[in-house]
């Protein structure tokens, strides 16, 4: 008998060489049915996997990311399986699931378009109704080398005599179809009810852009056709939100031809990104931050000392100044080692907290550039603070606290993981342990959930990554808190303790909004361009209804540029209900509407741009209730 140990924490006896799905079986046939995959102590297995010691066993549904995983990865070699079908001279690369879906590469003469995608569909349903069972096989190197080749898989053949000795080589089969994959599977193919190829890009064998560029074909697939519904509803919104579209039509940015990945921002642009950064300075002014600015470029020197020169030179631009080589930063953290060792400091300076938002270029490949969501300029919004060991957990609480407020002020929900020690760390246990338990402790005592990554920190130390999600239900990595020790050796920065001697101390790296562009980005599609008041490039538009009223238009214009409210004067002939359309097109929050009535009552009226029309107030009662929404930063309209 064995003795398995369910997440439960109950612990069931069983006899040795019981299979996943017979134990899911023994404690209901409804979990029988929902599992798809398990893990068998931390090990992703299939359901057919034989229980032959004591273990802990967890057992996943669609529900649970490695139910997904296992499901997609399926629906990846359903896909693969109609290609070769309908495409039998097709070569197949790799077919991964991915966080949304699943891709297969492929080199074939044929260059698919979005016809084919229909046909592979309908073929890929039939093989879901053909009920196959994919079946594990293992081979020695030289007979799966040699099986390769007779399939005519020549990336498959490269994959595998790149694989270390030892390697257990392993292949699924489904049918007529095999194809070389560490598994594990679904049961069988039926369980694919609902499936969707979504796009065709192009991809280099991988990922180098020296090798040849092959065929890519994404999808997505559910369960349940309801879900694959709602997914499809959600993609069609996130077309209607797509930043590069919003920021083109509210003249917000541009990516200009004379330098791909370089966003140029335009003046709305700019009141939108001025506006995020005076709200960033206020927070970090109440959190009693410092700001500093460091150089742009820096010497190969510092370079070298801080270890970019050799880990990340690829993805930084270099420049020669009076023959000596000097690199453009790609991140701020050396220039504010160099800031803390302009002087020595002593035990009383901490916490020292050091902001910057500072301007970064890192070499991105051409295509993955995506609007200001990947680009090769942007401006970081960088803190270092620096520490005694004993000040670790309040630190982490008072960053913690921080970036919950600004994230809640633009309406977003997130969640935290943990990172703990990678098997290529730095540094002593004692120092992880203590970093570990700092971080831990932190968030235990806000009474904050978080996921913990075991092995999955940086090599200079453990992490605390905030993952924002939008109002489409996608997730974005943008705040983080790292704690550093690396670098403050590599600088040999000090302080004077206590005892007058010279000791260390602790550094985190803290990111609240990332990188601001990507955060600008997220913003226009997180509102869908109807940025709140305190934010909204344009705040008030005036639209005289004639040229007689001009005068009074005027008026009104100047007075609220005078109360530093942003406002623009719609002065074309053209009529008024034209007028109208056009700033609701242009997302603007409110519109004051100049006519006869209002010139004789010396009043406004103002239409709101999601209320319609608020009837007629004074113009100083407006501009109170403006500024009120403006310091509240409150994603509200009046009434």
């Amino acid at each position: 008998m064995i003795k398995v140990a369910l997440k439960d924490g109950s612990i069931k006896e069983f006899e040795s060489g019981i299979s996943v799905i017979d134990v899911a079986k023994s404690i209901s046939e409804g979990l029988a049915r929902n599992i798809l995959a398990a893990s068998v102590d931390g090990e992703l297995v299939g359901l057919d996997y034989a229980l032959d010691k004591d273990c802990e066993l967890n057992l996943f549904k669609f529900e649970d990311e490695e139910g997904k995983d296992v499901f997609r990865h399926t629906s990846a070699h359903i896909l693969a399986q109609a290609l070769k079908r309908l495409y039998p001279e097709v070569k197949l690369a790799i077919g991964p699931s991915i966080e949304n879906g699943f891709y297969y590469d492929m080199d074939m003469e044929h260059r698919l378009i979005p016809e084919d995608l229909e046909k592979l569909e309908a073929e890929m349903k039939k093989i879901v109704k053909e009920d196959l069972k994919p079946e594990r096989m293992e081979l020695p190197r030289d007979e799966a080398i040699e099986l390769m080749k007779k399939h005519g898989e020549d990336y498959k053949v490269e994959l595998i005599s790149d694989l270390p000795d030892g390697e257990i080589i392993s292949f699924y089969k489904q049918g007529d179809f095999i194809d070389l994959c560490r598994g594990p599977h679904l049961p069988s193919t039926k369980k694919v009810k609902a499936i969707k190829l979504l796009s065709i890009a192009g991809a280099y064998w991988r990922g180098d852009e020296k090798n040849k560029m092959l065929q890519r074909i994404y999808g997505i697939s559910f369960e349940k056709n309801k879900d694959l519904e709602e997914y499809l509803h959600l993609l069609e919104e996130a077309k209607k939100r797509d930043h590069r579209k919003i920021g083109k039509e509210l003249d917000l940015f541009m990516m200009p031809e004379e330098g791909p990945g370089f966003p140029l921002f335009l003046p709305k642009g700019m009141e939108l990104k001025n506006e995020l950064m005076k709200y960033w300075r206020e927070v970090h002014k109440r959190y009693e931050y410092v700001e500093i600015e460091t150089p742009i470029i820096l010497n190969k020197q510092l370079w070298e000392t801080s270890g970019h020169w050799f880990h990340y030179k690829e993805n930084m631009y270099t420049v020669q100044i009076d023959d000596e080589d000097y690199a453009i930063k790609p991140m701020n953290c050396p220039g504010s080692l160099i800031f803390y060792n302009h002087k020595q400091h002593s035990y009383r300076d901490f916490p020292m907290r050091v902001g910057e938002v500072g301007r970064v270029h890192r070499h991105e490949l051409s295509g993955a550039l995506h609007g200001l969501m990947r680009v090769r300029a942007f401006t970081q919004d960088d803190a270092h603070i620096f520490m005694l060991p004993e000040q670790i957990k309040d630190e982490i609480k008072g960053v913690v606290a921080l970036i919950d407020e600004l994230y809640k002020t633009f309406g977003f929900e997130y969640h935290l993981e943990l990172s703990t020690r990678p098997d290529n760390s730095m540094g002593s246990d004692e120092e992880w342990s203590n970093a570990e338990n700092g971080l831990r402790e932190a968030l235990e005592e806000l009474n904050l959930p978080y996921i913990l990554n075991e092995g999955d920190g940086a090599f200079y130390g453990p992490k605390i990554d905030f993952h924002l999600k939008d109002c489409l239900g996608r997730s974005w990595q943008c705040g983080t808190i790292q704690l550093d020790m690396q670098l403050p050796q590599r600088f040999d920065i000090t302080y004077i303790g206590q005892d007058g001697e010279k000791h260390r101390p602790v550094m985190i790296h803290r990111v609240a909004l990332g990188s601001i562009e990507r955060f600008i980005g997220i913003l226009i599609e997180q509102y869908a361009g109807k940025f709140p008041v305190w934010l909204s490039p344009t705040q008030v538009k005036v639209l005289p209804i004639s040229d007689k009223y001009i005068d009074y238009a005027n008026e009104i214009k100047d007075t609220l540029y005078k109360q530093n409210i942003r406002v623009e004067l719609d002065d074309r002939a053209e009529k008024i209900g034209f007028k109208i359309r056009e700033a609701q097109l242009e997302k603007v929050p409110y519109m004051i509407i100049v006519g006869e009535k209002e010139v004789e009552e010396k009043n406004i009226s103002v239409r709101s741009r999601d209320k319609g029309e608020l009837g007629n107030i004074s113009l100083d009662e407006f501009i109170s209730n403006i500024n009120n929404q403006v310091a509240s930063r409150e994603n509200v309209e009046l009434d």
